[in-house]
């Protein structure tokens, strides 16, 4: 008995272990579409919201993530100071600027 423990134990696997690139395969499949599906049209959504916030300027009408609307009066390298109903100004950043309110009434109309 002792014997054949031994014999089994030193038998080479008749399977290959499906080492290398096949154990790895599923987990690349999934950083793959992981990216394809996930990173990349957000990091082009971003890439395009941060072209939109640097091509505003003065007289811009503008909504912010907050909601508030506001015409921008003055631009300067990080913020914007607009201008809301009643003559009142706010100085905001630029990072805080969600949408053109033009372009949100022409999608309205159509």
């Amino acid at each position: 008995m002792d014997f054949l423990n031994t014999v089994i134990l030193m038998a080479q696997p008749t399977e290959g272990g499906g080492g290398g690139i096949a154990a790895f395969l599923p987990l690349i499949l999934i950083i793959l579409v992981f990216y394809l599906f996930f990173i990349r049209p957000q990091m082009k959504k971003q890439k395009e919201l941060s072209k939109f916030r640097e091509n505003l300027k003065k007289g811009d009408k503008i909504i912010t993530v907050g909601g508030i609307h506001g015409k921008i009066v003055e631009v300067t390298d990080k913020t914007f100071m607009i201008e809301v109903e009643g003559q009142n100004r706010l100085k905001i950043e630029k990072s805080a600027v969600a949408q053109n309110s033009v372009s949100e009434n022409l999608a309205e109309t159509r």
